[in-house]
């Protein structure tokens, strides 16, 4: 137990995490001490490491093969954990496989068999049809997220997992859905619950924004402008809208970034990229958006569209206003319009005349270098404040992946940087810079 918080503690140095709230704390006790947990808590509360460091603390560095499969519903949350995993530094091989990515590559990855294989439903039954890796040694399953799965469609390939990990000693299921229907094939016998839905004292207020057109592009803008340069999202509930609204948007001199089903994955990662350094205020997204994403500081959201569900209409808003923070979901309402039930009869907000929203102060630089290059951010930082002669506070986040790295820089120095640097070594390979 000490050596377990001797561990926990470098973990969460590793992360910049003072301590474990609340529910982090019951959850790992409860993962520790039973075979049958779920957990369930609002979008934002920190799940991922909740289960996460009970795992990571029960693996056996003997064995070399996978030894937990977490199933999640989409390609940014199976992105998000991994990151996660590897940023604890805790030694253990972690890999995320996903649709979009070349089964190849996945091929490649398991000659060396990650202790951790996180993946999204289909990606990991053709996995098991193949038969590319063994599920003997499969001893904790985490369904994380998992009416989410369900709910687009991912009954089957949920099944066919349940069914061929029998040797698993430890079922984990997370939500952010109160009242959620656990399915039989899951196999829970006698689950030990751990619910925080309704402890998180929601500091959420929501409004509405009244347009005087059926059409409500024009009041989008004023509403923009109204609540100011803050970090937000605009939801939507068809990606043709949202191409609508962002050439608006644009035409106005408003940054943001899209997101949706149907993008490219690489061109969906740059968006939370560039939202999460601060390039991008805005993101302009269907339901997509609405769960496991790591964007966090969000202040408030605007519904462009109504969701249809009272559901997705709460999870929209858990989006913001998340660890006892506060934020405002507002409701874009078109004067004749009658909102549903699920709604009770929020604060009108009036539009103040506010002065029109300023471009970003950052530009975000990819650069063609990453972990696997044996390239760390400090390398990166030091490549660009010497080499590059920037100061300190010209550059802004850096984000480090496997194969490349994406850094925010002063917009007024990020074309200029690009010019010079371009083709420069860094840490004995010569990268490409480009600002995207």
């Amino acid at each position: 137990m000490a050596n377990d918080f001797k561990n926990q503690s470098s973990i969460l140095r590793k992360l910049r995490i003072e301590a474990l709230n609340t529910m982090q704390e019951e959850a790992k006790l409860a993962i520790h001490s039973s075979s049958e947990v779920v957990l369930l808590s609002p979008t934002g509360t920190g799940k991922t490491l909740a289960f996460l460091l009970p795992i990571v603390a029960e693996l056996d560095r003997s064995i070399p093969e996978v030894q937990a499969l977490i199933i999640v519903p989409s390609r940014e949350l199976a992105i998000q954990i991994e990151q996660v995993t590897r940023e604890m530094g805790a030694g253990y091989k972690t890999n995320a496989f996903y649709g979009g990515r070349t089964f190849s590559k996945d091929r490649m990855v398991l000659k060396h068999r990650p202790a951790i294989l996180i993946g999204t439903p289909g990606r990991i039954a053709h996995h098991l049809r193949k038969g590319t890796f063994s599920t003997d040694f499969v001893k904790v399953l985490v369904l994380d997220e998992f009416d989410k799965s369900l709910e687009i469609g991912f009954e089957l390939e949920m099944k066919e997992i349940c069914a061929a990990v029998q040797k698993v000693k430890k079922k984990i299921l997370t939500s952010a859905t109160p009242k959620v229907f656990i399915p039989s094939f899951v196999g829970l016998k006698d689950p030990l619950v751990v619910n925080y839905l309704d402890q998180e004292v929601s500091q959420l207020s929501v409004k509405t924004i009244l347009s005087p057109q059926k059409d409500k592009l024009e009041t989008l803008v004023h509403a923009l402008h109204h609540i100011g340069n803050k970090p937000g999202i605009v939801f939507c509930n068809f990606k043709d809208s949202i191409r609508r609204v962002s050439n608006f948007l644009a035409q106005h001199g408003i940054d943001h970034g899209c997101f949706f089903g149907g993008m490219e994955q690489t061109e969906r990662e740059r968006v939370l990229i560039k939202f999460r350094n601060g390039t991008h205020r805005l993101i302009v997204a269907t339901d997509l958006a609405a769960r496991g994403l790591d964007i966090p500081e969000i202040k408030f959201i605007l519904h462009y569209h109504l969701p249809l569900k009272e559901e997705e209409f709460t999870h929209r808003n858990g989006r913001t206003a998340r660890m006892n923070r506060d934020g405002t979901a507002y409701v874009l309402q078109w004067e004749q319009e009658r909102l549903p039930s699920f709604i009770d009869s929020p604060e009108i907000e009036e539009l103040a005349e506010a002065p029109p929203l300023p471009s970003s102060s950052w530009k975000t630089i990819f650069i063609s270098g990453g972990r696997r290059d044996k390239i760390s951010k400090g390398d990166i930082a030091g490549f660009l404040l010497k080499q590059g002669q920037l100061k300190k506070e010209e550059v802004g986040a850096i984000e480090l992946k496997q194969d490349c790295a994406f850094v925010a820089i002063d917009a007024s120095k990020a074309a200029q940087l690009v010019t010079r640097m371009d083709k420069r070594t860094l840490k004995k390979r010569k990268v490409r810079l480009k600002i995207i």
